[in-house]
């Protein structure tokens, strides 16, 4: 009896040490958070939605600079690279119709009394010229091979024509078609920065109702002198790629169409404010926070409302 209790005592005892190790452990490996804020949309498609924006950690300086250098000095165009066409079939002569040193064919002797020579035989493949008009290896004909003038004005026979001379020269590869050029387009600012927002890490998550949360890859805080704060976020995706139907514009401003999404918020003493995006607007580099923001912040809808810093 007493063994029994002894060993449901110990059990009990292991499983709370093993309870508590994995606690400490699960709190160990969970991130911490620098930030985290609530806040419902507005204006658009998918209104009244829940998001949350949870930060890793804040953006420097120096991510600042990449981007707005990113922004306001795009790459220069690249120089125009130009495609090989594929050689034409066909045209030109090759690189020689006979062998490479074959002896030119001894001359015909003319006759005797006088009459036409007969024509003159044609040379056997390969004799003759190789690569050029003229026998590369042949040796040239002697000079009693070439027969006199005939008599009587009779025509001259031929001279022998070597069998590469026939047969072109080196003559052409091919009638190969003009290189076309090809236009490589300039790089855009809002390529560039599309670009520059590929390469940094992940700094926290915007949560919302669809599949997926969209990474965001800046997140830039700037303290007012009243004690609120004003924070710029970057997502390297457009919101509203996982579901358009949630991030449609509604009203009378006209969607863009970047790649990306720049949103602020901008909170007061307490906490609390809202926060707008280029959805509608456009970017633009605010000079006093020397960074990427939001242009005409004022003048845009605001997508997200009732913004609360929770943490």
């Amino acid at each position: 009896m007493w063994t029994k209790t002894i060993r449901l005592r110990f059990a009990i005892v292991f499983a709370s040490i093993g309870i508590v190790a994995a606690s400490v452990l699960l709190t160990a490996q969970a991130p911490v958070l620098v930030a985290r804020y609530t806040a419902t949309t507005s204006n658009v498609s998918g209104a009244g939605d829940a998001i949350r924006v949870e930060l890793l950690k804040w953006s420097t300086d120096a991510d600042r600079d990449q981007l707005l250098n990113a922004w306001l000095h795009p790459a220069p165009p690249a120089p125009v690279v130009a495609q090989a066409a594929p050689p034409a079939a066909g045209g030109g002569g090759g690189r020689g119709g006979g062998g490479r040193g074959g002896a030119a064919p001894p001359a015909t002797p003319p006759p005797a009394n006088g009459d036409a020579p007969p024509a003159a035989t044609a040379a056997p493949r390969g004799a003759g010229g190789g690569r050029g008009g003229g026998a590369r290896g042949a040796n040239p004909p002697a000079a009693d091979a070439i027969p006199p003038a005939a008599a009587d004005g009779a025509a001259a026979p031929p001279l022998p024509a070597a069998a590469g001379a026939a047969a072109g020269g080196r003559g052409g590869r091919g009638g190969a078609a003009p290189v076309a050029p090809v236009e490589v387009p300039p790089e855009t600012p809002e390529s560039s920065l599309a670009a520059a927002l590929q390469k940094p890490p992940s700094v926290g998550i915007l949560w919302t109702s669809e599949s997926a949360g969209y990474s965001i890859k800046y997140a830039y805080r700037i303290p007012s002198p009243e004690g609120g704060e004003r924070i710029i976020f970057a997502t390297d995706r457009r919101l509203g790629i996982w579901s358009e139907q949630w991030w449609k514009p509604t009203g009378t401003a006209s969607p863009t169409n970047l790649p990306f999404t720049i949103f602020e918020f901008r909170l007061n003493d307490k906490g609390e404010g809202e926060g707008r995006s280029t959805l509608t607007g456009k970017v633009a580099e605010d000079t006093a926070a020397k960074s990427i923001a939001v242009g005409n912040y004022a003048e845009q809808p605001i997508v997200f409302k009732g913004v609360k810093k929770v943490r």
